[in-house]
C-alpha cells in the first residue's frame, strides 16, 4: 500500500514548489512530476505511474485539475484505477475517494468532473470573444511567424535554392529548416512572383 503522488504544471515556466510540498506534506512514498499541457494525452510520467501502480497503492494530487483534461479522461482514468484495486485522492476535491463504495462519491464525482469541464469551455469562450474584439479593433496578428520573409535561415534557403545545386533536403539539413516551412515559404515566393 504504497502512496504516489502525481505533480502537473503546464508549462516550463510555471513552479511545481507548491505541490510538492503539499504532496510531502503527507508523506508520498514515489511522486511523478512532469510539466506538459493537461491537454495533450501524452503525458509520459502519468504513464509510466499507471503502469507501475498496484493494488493497494493510493494516488495522492493536489487537485483534479493537475491529473485530469476532461471529464471523460476523469472517468477514464478512474476505471484504469479501479480496475488495478487502487485508490485516488486529491488533497483539494476531499470528495474524492474511490476507497469507498459510496453512490455519493461517484455522483459527486460526475458534478465536480462537469464543473470543471465547464470552467474549461468558459475559459476558451472568453478568450475567443478576447481575440475576436482584438481583430475588430486591429490590435490582434495572430501568432508570430517563425519563419518570414526576413528571417535569416529561410532567406539562405531560399537563396541556395534559387542557385539550383542542392535538393530541398540538404537545404533544409544546411539551414535547420523543416520541409513542411520550406515548401510553404517557396509556394508564399510563388505566388508573390
Amino acid at each position: 500500500m504504497r502512496k504516489i503522488g502525481y505533480v502537473r504544471v503546464s508549462s516550463v515556466d510555471q513552479n511545481p514548489s507548491r505541490q510538492i510540498m503539499q504532496l510531502e506534506e503527507i508523506g508520498v512514498d514515489f511522486l511523478f512530476q512532469e510539466k506538459v499541457s493537461g491537454a495533450t494525452q501524452d503525458r509520459p510520467q502519468l504513464k509510466i505511474m499507471m503502469a507501475d501502480l498496484q493494488k493497494g497503492d493510493t494516488i495522492f494530487v493536489t487537485d483534479l485539475t493537475r491529473i485530469t483534461r476532461s471529464t471523460r479522461d476523469l472517468f477514464e482514468l478512474v476505471d484504469q484505477i479501479k480496475g488495478k484495486g487502487a485508490n485516488l485522492k486529491s488533497l483539494k476535491d476531499t470528495w474524492l475517494d474511490l476507497s469507498e463504495d459510496n453512490p455519493y462519491s461517484q455522483f459527486l464525482m460526475t458534478v465536480m468532473g462537469g464543473v470543471n469541464q465547464l470552467e474549461r469551455d468558459l475559459i476558451r469562450m472568453r478568450q475567443r470573444e478576447g481575440i475576436d474584439l482584438a481583430k475588430k479593433e486591429g490590435k490582434y496578428t495572430g501568432r508570430v511567424k517563425k519563419y518570414h520573409k526576413n528571417h535569416a535561415g529561410m532567406k539562405h534557403a531560399m537563396e541556395l535554392y534559387e542557385k539550383g545545386n542542392m535538393t530541398v533536403k540538404q537545404i533544409c539539413e544546411i539551414t535547420n529548416i523543416s520541409p513542411a516551412s520550406f515548401y510553404r515559404r517557396l509556394r508564399e515566393h510563388r505566388e508573390n512572383n
